[in-house]
């Protein structure tokens, strides 16, 4: 009896299964299920589209803040070993000692006097030998440089400014074979930078202030124009950027007699495009001139305060092959803040001239 009945349930079970599997879907079954999925999924893509989005400009907004604050953090550390700072009269004074190009300003000019520890080999009375330390004197310059218009579609930066870091050191003389001053002899590794040459400060020919002294200083030839890039993606915007700071808020002028003043006042700032001691002519430099990158320097005090400002809505969105669209579209504006960090830091000198 038993097995009748699991004989019968069986056939009736395979007829079922077979019906089932040729039965498939009607085409409102299909039209229905792809309606609903597309209800499902498409706002699931939205979301997920969205959070992309999002991560990406905030990893662009911290990218950019991380940078400059690196770069200002460098520059400040550099500016410390600072015996002397150029203001935009010195600056003046001397730019054709430097390197020049059409695309480049020099912002920060220092001479700086930089520990080398334990670079001289020596022998005692014992005929032990040791190693002592040393100074060398080095000049060093920032640069804004404008990107290349024409050829930046093959450039390795982008269309934004970027920072340079330009250096002309001293060698180290060799104590067992100094040479002559006209033919020095240096150790291996630690020869003097081609173009080099020392300040004077004691050369009778040159008369008046340390800072006349100073800006009387040249090269010694021609230097190479081998500089280091230390940051990129800074600001370019062309109009609605923040105001530069008055650099006679920063440094209090009323120490000096009125007309001392009114010329300490059309040094401070650097860059310098405009006033008594404009030192770059170039139309295309002047919009460098934006706030991006500048510094208020008082020499007198050795000190500095740097400004810097950084664009990261261009990271994101610099997709324009025309320069001045691209320039204009990624641009400052107020709705845009998030992505244009700024910093600024105060630093004073602490190296001393002539000190052996």
């Amino acid at each position: 009896m038993l097995k009748n009945i699991n004989s019968i349930l069986n056939s009736k079970l395979k007829r079922f299964k077979q019906k089932g599997k040729n039965r498939g879907f009607t085409l409102i079954e299909l039209l229905a299920a792809m309606i609903l999925a597309s209800l499902i999924i498409t706002p699931l893509l939205g979301f997920m589209i969205n959070i992309l989005d999002t991560d990406r400009k905030e990893q662009a907004k911290i990218s950019s803040e991380q940078e400059i604050q690196t770069a200002i953090d460098y520059i400040a550390q550099d500016l410390q070993q600072a015996i002397y700072i150029y203001d935009a009269k010195g600056i003046d004074e001397i730019k054709r000692e430097l390197p020049e190009k059409s695309d480049r300003v020099p912002v920060l000019v220092f001479w700086k006097r930089e520990f080398e520890e334990e670079v001289l080999n020596i022998t005692d009375s014992t005929t032990r030998r040791q190693s002592n330390d040393t100074f060398v004197y080095s000049l060093v310059a920032y640069y804004l440089i404008q990107s290349d218009k024409k050829n930046n579609k093959n450039e390795t930066w982008s269309k934004q400014f970027r920072i340079a870091r330009f250096e002309l050191k001293d060698g180290i003389r060799n104590p067992a074979n100094p040479g002559t001053e006209s033919s020095p002899r240096y150790l291996d590794g630690y020869e003097r930078d081609k173009g080099f040459a020392l300040f004077k400060l004691n050369d009778p020919s040159i008369t008046g202030t340390l800072e006349d002294k100073m800006n009387a200083w040249e090269s010694d030839g021609t230097p190479d124009s081998d500089m280091d890039v230390l940051i990129d993606y800074v600001d370019a915007s062309q109009e609605n950027y923040p105001e530069p700071v008055e650099c006679d808020t920063v440094f209090n002028l009323d120490k000096y007699p009125e007309d001392k003043k009114l010329e300490k006042e059309a040094a401070l700032k650097v860059p310098a495009f405009e006033k008594k001691f404009s030192y770059s002519s170039s139309a295309n430099l002047k919009k460098l001139g934006n706030g991006s990158f500048y510094a208020c320097v008082d020499i007198d005090t050795v000190s500095a305060k740097i400004f810097l400002r950084g664009n990261g809505f261009a990271r994101i969105n610099d997709r324009d092959k025309d320069y001045e669209k691209s320039i204009e579209n990624t641009g400052y504006a107020e709705s845009r803040k998030s992505y244009f960090p700024s910093t600024s830091v105060q630093v004073k000198g602490r190296g001393l001239i002539g000190v052996e």
